[in-house]
C-alpha cells in the first residue's frame, strides 16, 4: 500500500499541479506489543485486567478516528482524479488503494469483534473469582466447623474413656461369655476319653454285624466325629450375622441354647442308646450351636463394652474359652470321668453351660447399638445403656452411636454380596479373614484336640500325657487372664505380633524334640515344654485377638455379615485341621509341625505390614483407617454451585496428622457429573513424592457418603 501511495505521490509531482498526496496510512499508530496480528488480518487478545480492556477501547477510539481522516482525504483525492484525464497507472494505483482500504476496514471490524469477547469472557472471570471468594468464605466456615467438631469429638472421646466396669455390665458380660465356655468344653471334651469312645464304637459294630471293625475304620469314625463338630460351626458361624439382624444379639443367644442342650442330650445318651451315629449327629448340633456362639457372643461383648474397656473386655470371650477347655481336660482324667462309663456324662456335661445362659441372660439387655442403629429404638437403647453404666448420664454413648450411625448412612443395611463387593470394607474384611486364620492354622488345635496322643508320641506314658494336657488348659487360663490388662495397653497389634513370633520360635522347638527324642531321653521334657511355650504365646495374641478386631473393624452395618464370613472361615480351618493332622502327622512324622511355622512366619508378615492398631478407638475412627486408603485425605468442602468443581476443590483445605494441606494443583480426573445445584465436593488428596499433598480426585455429592 505504501508503494502504491508513493507512486501515486510521484506522478502528482511530475504533473506540477496537483498538490502532495497526504497518505493517511501513516497516521495510524504502531499495534502494541499485547495486541499481534495472526494470519488473515485477525488479532490476538492477551488483555485479562481492566486496564487492558481501557487500552483496547483507546486503540478503537483512535484508529476510527484515522480511518475516518484517511477516507475523507482519499475520496477527495479520487473525486479530483476523476475528473481529470488520468493514466492507466493512476487507475491501478487508486485500485490498488481501495483493496487495501476494504482490508483495513475488515481489520478494524476484526478488532471490534475481538474486543467484544475480552469484554464477555472478563465479565465470566469476575463471575468466577466471585464464585471462587464465595467458595474461599465457605471453606473457612467449614474449617471452623470440623475444627469445633473434632474438639467436641476429642471431649466426647476423653469422657468414653473416664467410664468404668460396672456390677451390672459384669453380669451381661458373665452370662454371654457362657456360650464361648460351651465352645471351648466341647472343642477339648474329645480329647482325654479318645480310647473309651473307639472301644465302645467297636463294641456297637462287633454287636451289630459279629465281626470286628478294622482300627484304620475305627480311626476314620473318630476323625468324623472330631471334625464333625467343625462343619457344624460352620453352619452356625455363617448364620450367625443372619440371626443377629433378625432377633438381635440378646435374642440370638437365648434361641441358639435350644440347639446346645439338644445336641448335649444327644451326646449324653450315645452309651444308653448303643448308637455311636448318635454321637456323630449330637456332635454336629453342638457343633452349630457353638458357631453361633462364636458369632454372636464377641459381637455381643464389643457393643455393650465402654471404649477404655473394650480391648480387656473382649478377651473375656478367650478366657471363657481357656476354662472351658481346662474343665473338660480335668473331668476326662481316668479318675473322675475319662471311663468307659463316665464319658457320655463328660460329653453331656456340655448341657449345663446352655441351661445357665437360659436362666441368667433373660435379665441382661439387648445391645443398646442394635437397638438405636439397627432398630432406630432411641428410647429402649438408652434405658440398656443407663443400666449397663449404672447412670443416667449415657449421651455421650449416644452422640458416637449416632456419628458411627451417620458414617455408615451408605451402609445400613449390607449383604454378604455387597459387602465382598464395598472397596471400603474389602481391606477390613481381608484383615478379619486372615487374623481368623492365624488362629486355626497356628497348630493349636493340633495341640488341643490330639494334645494327649502327641506327649504319648515323644515318649510320655498314657497317664503322664494326660497331665501334661491338663497343664495346657491351665497354662492357657493363666495367660489369657495375663493378657487381659495387656491388650488396652500394648495394644492388639502388638500382642498379635508377640504371639505369633513365639508360637513360631517353639514349633521349631517342637519338631527339634521329635527329631532327637530317641538319641536324648530328656527330650520328652523339651517337647512338653516347647508344646507349653506354644500354648503360652497362643493365649497371649492368636487365641483372644481375631474374635476381638474382626468385631472392631467393622461398624454397625455391614459388622454381622462380616462376623458370619469372618467365623465361617475360623470354622473351615478347624474343620480342615482337625480332618487332616492325623493323615499329616503319619505322612510327616517327626516333621509334622513344619507346615505350620510356615504358616506362622506368613501372618507374623502379613500382621505387620496390614493390621492396623485399634486400641482406644471409637469405631468411626477404624472406619475411617480404611476410607483413608493408600495415604488419601477426604473431605467435604461447600461449593456453591457455580463455576467449575476444580475451582472449588483446589482452594480447599484439610488437616491431616496435625498439618494443614492446601491444595493447589489443577485436578487431572473430572467429576463423574458435575451438575449445577450440587452443594458439596467431596475432595480426596494423597502425598506427593516430594511430600507435597496434591489433588487427585474429587467428585460431587449430596451428602457425605452417598456419592455420584
Amino acid at each position: 500500500m505504501r508503494q502504491s501511495c508513493h507512486r501515486l505521490l510521484e506522478h502528482q509531482q511530475t504533473g506540477g499541479d496537483e498538490p502532495p498526496l497526504y497518505s493517511p496510512i501513516d497516521q495510524i499508530s504502531v499495534v502494541p506489543d499485547h495486541v499481534a496480528r495472526q494470519g488473515g488480518g485477525k488479532l490476538t487478545r492477551y488483555a485479562t485486567t481492566e486496564e487492558d480492556e481501557a487500552t483496547l477501547r483507546e486503540l478503537l477510539l483512535s484508529l476510527q478516528r484515522q480511518v475516518n481522516v484517511m477516507s475523507m482525504n482519499l475520496s477527495a483525492k479520487l473525486d479530483e482524479l476523476q475528473r481529470g484525464d488520468r493514466q492507466l497507472e493512476t487507475t491501478v494505483a487508486l485500485c490498488e488503494i481501495r483493496t487495501q482500504l476494504q482490508e483495513l476496514t475488515k481489520s478494524v471490524e476484526s478488532c471490534q469483534s475481538e474486543v467484544s469477547e475480552v469484554k464477555r469472557d472478563m465479565v465470566a472471570i469476575k463471575q468466577e473469582l466471585d464464585t471462587v471468594q464465595q467458595v474461599k468464605e465457605e471453606i473457612e466456615e467449614l474449617r471452623e466447623y470440623v475444627d469445633r467438631l473434632e474438639e467436641h469429638t476429642q471431649r466426647r472421646k476423653l469422657r468414653l474413656l473416664e467410664q468404668g466396669l460396672t456390677f451390672f455390665l459384669s453380669y451381661a458380660i458373665l452370662a454371654a461369655v457362657l456360650g464361648m465356655l460351651q465352645f471351648g468344653y466341647n472343642t477339648g471334651v474329645i480329647n482325654a476319653p479318645s480310647k473309651n469312645i473307639a472301644n465302645f464304637m467297636k463294641d456297637v459294630y462287633k454287636k451289630r454285624y459279629g465281626i470286628d471293625l478294622h482300627d484304620g475304620t475305627v480311626n476314620s469314625l473318630f476323625s468324623i466325629a472330631v471334625s464333625i463338630f467343625a462343619i457344624g460351626g460352620m453352619l452356625g458361624g455363617f448364620s450367625g450375622g443372619m440371626i443377629a439382624n433378625r432377633f438381635g444379639r440378646k435374642g440370638g443367644l437365648l434361641l441358639n441354647n435350644i440347639l446346645g442342650i439338644s445336641g448335649a442330650s444327644l451326646m449324653g445318651f450315645t452309651k444308653i442308646s448303643h448308637c455311636y451315629e448318635l454321637l456323630i449327629f449330637g456332635r454336629f448340633i453342638i457343633g452349630v450351636n457353638c458357631g453361633l456362639n462364636t458369632s454372636l457372643v464377641p459381637m455381643y461383648i464389643s457393643e455393650i463394652a465402654p471404649l477404655n474397656l473394650r480391648g480387656g473386655l473382649g478377651t473375656v470371650n478367650q478366657l471363657a474359652v481357656t476354662v472351658g477347655l481346662l474343665i473338660s481336660q480335668v473331668l476326662g482324667i481316668e479318675q473322675i470321668l475319662g471311663t468307659d462309663e463316665g464319658w457320655p456324662i463328660l460329653l453331656g456335661l456340655a448341657i449345663c453351660p446352655a441351661i445357665l445362659q437360659l436362666l441368667l441372660l433373660p435379665a441382661c439387655p439387648e445391645s443398646p447399638r442394635y437397638l438405636l442403629i439397627t432398630r432406630q429404638w432411641e428410647e429402649e437403647a438408652r434405658r440398656a445403656l443407663r443400666r449397663l453404666r449404672a447412670s443416667n448420664q449415657v449421651e455421650e454413648d449416644i452422640e458416637e452411636m449416632r456419628a458411627e450411625e451417620r458414617a455408615q448412612q451408605a451402609e445400613a443395611s449390607i449383604s454378604m454380596r455387597e459387602l465382598l463387593c464395598s472397596p471400603t470394607l474389602r481391606a477390613p474384611l481381608l484383615i478379619g479373614v486372615v487374623m481368623q486364620l492365624s488362629q486355626q492354622l497356628s497348630g493349636i488345635n493340633a495341640v488341643f484336640y490330639y494334645s494327649t496322643s502327641l506327649f504319648t508320641s515323644s515318649g510320655l506314658t498314657e497317664e503322664s500325657a494326660k497331665f501334661a494336657t491338663m497343664g495346657i488348659g491351665a497354662v492357657m487360663v493363666g495367660m489369657t487372664l495375663v493378657s487381659l490388662p495387656l491388650m488396652d495397653r500394648t495394644g492388639r497389634r502388638t500382642l498379635h505380633l508377640y504371639g505369633l513370633g513365639g508360637m513360631f520360635i517353639f514349633s521349631i522347638f517342637i519338631t527339634i524334640s521329635f527329631l532327637i527324642k530317641e538319641m536324648i531321653d530328656w527330650m520328652s521334657y523339651l517337647s512338653v515344654v516347647s508344646t507349653l511355650s506354644f500354648v503360652v504365646f497362643f493365649a497371649v495374641g492368636p487365641g483372644s485377638i481375631p474374635w476381638l478386631i474382626t468385631a472392631e473393624l467393622f461398624s454397625q452395618g455391614p459388622r454381622p455379615s462380616a462376623m458370619a464370613i469372618a467365623v465361617l472361615v475360623n470354622w473351615m480351618a478347624n474343620f480342615v485341621v482337625g480332618i487332616g493332622f492325623p493323615s499329616m502327622k503319619a505322612l510327616l512324622e517327626n516333621y509334622t509341625f513344619l507346615p505350620f511355622s510356615a504358616f506362622l512366619a506368613i501372618f507374623w508378615i502379613f500382621t505387620y505390614k496390614k493390621v492396623p492398631e485399634t486400641k482406644n478407638k471409637t469405631f468411626e475412627e477404624i472406619l475411617a483407617l480404611f476410607r483413608n486408603t493408600n495415604g488419601s485425605v477426604r473431605a467435604v468442602v461447600g461449593w456453591g454451585g457455580g463455576g467449575t468443581p476444580p475451582a472449588a476443590a483446589s482452594a480447599a483445605a484439610v488437616s491431616c496428622h496435625g498439618q494443614r494441606l492446601t491444595m493447589g494443583d489443577p485436578c487431572a480426573c473430572a467429576p463423574s457429573r458435575a451438575a449445577q445445584g450440587r452443594r458439596q465436593l467431596l475432595v480426596s488428596w494423597t502425598q506427593a513424592p516430594n511430600g507435597r499433598a496434591r489433588l487427585y480426585h474429587y467428585h460431587t455429592t449430596n451428602v457425605l457418603n452417598q456419592c455420584d
